[in-house]
């Protein structure tokens, strides 16, 4: 279950923090009921039978490729990302990335690296016609038909799409890819826990089973509280943003979670930059930040506040080794395991960002496993969604992300613009 704790004490008033709490707790239904929110009651609500073909599918992939290519943008990719690479590959089939950017660079990387492997590819997208994926999808499908032949690569590529519409539907059907469905109900930034995100994170090792089973019970545990910590979380705020705070930093103390701080930037950036309003998400991984942004945290503009993740177990510590000779000053750690100091350094952070006038909120995972990932997953979800309706948006679209498509578009002389 993830812990939650707020030092905002001289930032805003007790009173104003429960009001807004009760406001959160009140939307609960209103989000239940979404056209949108599919993920709300997915942990006890998803297809069984989909979810069974997701692990055939998986392991398919492991037997026969090195490598699985999986091709995306946004929510196509970054959540998934996140859990792999917070929980590491444990499958000889390696994931690589393709579709999220337009570099020729990047894409040569990813070309290069599979030089000589067998690989399949999954391509992920509602429509087939996001202009990113779309092409890298042409160029790997390529290169995979140059490889096997038509008939042997049609067999290595798993799309996932709608059930009944959109362009790599229909050539999944024209072809017989096979196919796995995104839930008309759930959008690209909410979808980690559909089959967006749970082929490639399966592919790679990671017990899907148990990511589903850490989501239900941090869904059982905030619902059983009327949102619980993360009502608390999205009214904190939410206030916090009332008072002129309006930049909040997502600090993790573990390098592995970088792309959980990306997946977390798009999560609230979408669903909450909108109509002038929304808090502007951005993000730090300590203690390598603390020798750079830091500076800034400590001493900078007042008009952020912090959030800290930690986790209360972490595997494999390693002691500080005794030496002979004292000569980097580092004798008073001899002995000293490098959790307790890394949690030392997360407490000293919070002391000193919050005597240099920033709110601090702390939230806290048991360990780094896959079934905290999933509560973590859940517990997001549900505040960054909580958090957009107290600010009067839609949390769950996205209307400026079409505003530089239409201008490429008609750089690029695509008919129509």
């Amino acid at each position: 279950m993830i812990k939650f704790t707020a030092h905002i004490d001289e930032f805003i008033k007790p009173n104003v923090v429960s009001t807004k709490i009760n406001q959160a707790k009140e939307l609960l239904p209103k989000i239940q009921a979404d056209a949108m929110a599919g993920w709300f009651d997915l942990p006890i609500n998803y297809d069984k039978d989909e979810f069974s073909r997701i692990k055939t599918a998986a392991k398919t992939i492991k037997e026969s490729s090195d490598y699985l290519v999986c091709i995306g943008i946004g929510g196509s990719y970054l959540g998934h990302k996140a859990v792999i690479e917070a929980l590491g590959n444990t499958s000889k089939t390696k994931i690589l990335y393709a579709g999220n950017s337009l570099s020729p660079v990047e894409l040569n990387k990813t070309l290069d690296e599979l030089e000589g492997k067998d690989f399949s590819i999954n391509v992920i997208s509602k429509s087939g016609t996001t202009t990113e994926p779309a092409i890298s999808f042409r160029i790997f499908k390529q290169k995979l038909i140059e490889k096997y032949g038509a008939s042997e690569a049609y067999k290595r590529i798993y799309a996932t799409t709608d059930k009944a519409k959109g362009a790599l539907h229909d050539e999944a059907v024209t072809n017989k890819y096979e196919m796995i469905i995104v839930p008309d109900d759930i959008g690209g930034r909410y979808s980690v826990l559909t089959a967006v995100g749970l082929l490639p994170i399966a592919v790679a090792g990671i017990d899907i089973d148990e990511l589903m089973t850490g989501a239900r019970s941090e869904r059982e545990a905030l619902l059983s509280a009327s949102g619980g910590a993360a009502a608390e979380y999205a009214a904190i705020r939410n206030c916090l943003y009332e008072k002129d705070f309006n930049i909040e930093i997502l600090a993790n103390f573990e390098p592995s979670f970088m792309y959980f701080n990306e997946w977390w930037k798009q999560l609230a950036g979408e669903s909450e930059g909108k109509n002038q309003k929304g808090i502007y998400p951005a993000s730090v991984i300590n203690t390598t930040d603390l020798h750079s942004m830091g500076q800034y945290i400590q001493e900078g503009r007042r008009n952020l506040f912090e959030t800290v993740v930690s986790f209360a177990a972490l595997p494999n510590d390693y002691s500080v080794p005794t030496a002979d000779a004292d000569l980097d000053g580092l004798s008073y750690l001899e002995g000293k395991q490098l959790s307790f100091i890394n949690q030392k350094a997360i407490e000293a952070t919070v002391k000193a960002h919050l005597s240099g006038g920033v709110p601090v909120l702390e939230i806290e995972a048991p360990s780094i496993t896959a079934s905290a990932l999933g509560a973590f997953i859940y517990f997001f979800e549900l505040t960054i969604a909580l958090s957009g309706y107290l600010l009067g948006v839609d949390p769950f679209n996205q209307p400026g992300v079409e505003a530089y498509k239409t201008n490429m578009f008609h750089l690029l002389e695509k008919p129509g613009y």
